[in-house]
Formats: structure tokens, sequence, C-alpha cells
């Protein structure tokens, strides 16, 4: 049976990540495609240590947009996957074009 990868615990109960390295990169799959331009949700991969509230805010500061929802699960390879559903008067089509999902 593989090892799973260590993951780092923050040294500190209330460490808080730098918000430009919470989004460790965008998923560009089929599905992930097909959320952006059916459900207005982004998908992405985190930092494992981020919780909603850390992932909420640097979505909305770094793409200038409001999240509605946020869910969170961990994928089999130990990553943390969050898709973002955003207000209904933002576009997730639009945030996807500028970071060249689209």
């Amino acid at each position: 049976m593989a090892r799973r990868k260590k993951i780092l615990k923050p040294k500190q109960k209330n460490e808080i990540l730098d918000l430009t390295r919470v989004i460790v990169r965008a998923i560009v799959s089929e599905k992930a495609i097909d959320l952006i331009q059916r459900e207005n949700k982004l998908t992405f991969i985190v930092d494992r240590r981020a919780n909603r509230p850390l992932i909420r805010r640097a979505v909305e500061e770094l793409f200038d947009v409001r999240v509605e929802k946020i869910w969170t699960m961990i994928t089999p390879k130990g990553e943390k996957k969050a898709i973002i559903k955003l207000k209904p008067e933002y576009s997730a089509f639009d945030v996807a074009s500028q970071l060249g999902v689209l």
C-alpha cells in the first residue's frame, strides 16, 4: 500500500496563510467547465490547511467577486478541492476567462 503525503500542519492554531498562497491552482476538466457554464461555479485546488472563511476571503479579494457558497472535499490524492458558487450578479465565465481556463 502506498504511503500518503505528509501534510504540514500550522505551527499555531490561529496561523493565517497568505491569501495568494491559499489557492494553489484552478481545475480544468470537463466537469469543472460544465459547472462554470451551467451553475456559475469555480473549482480550485486549495491549500490543505485553508478553511472556508479563508478560501472565501481569498477568492473575493483576488478576483473581485462575491461568494455565495463553498463546498470543500479532500481528493483521493490528498489535495483539498473547493467548489465556489458565485453570487448571481457575478459571472464564473468571466473569472475563468481571466485565469485562462476558458
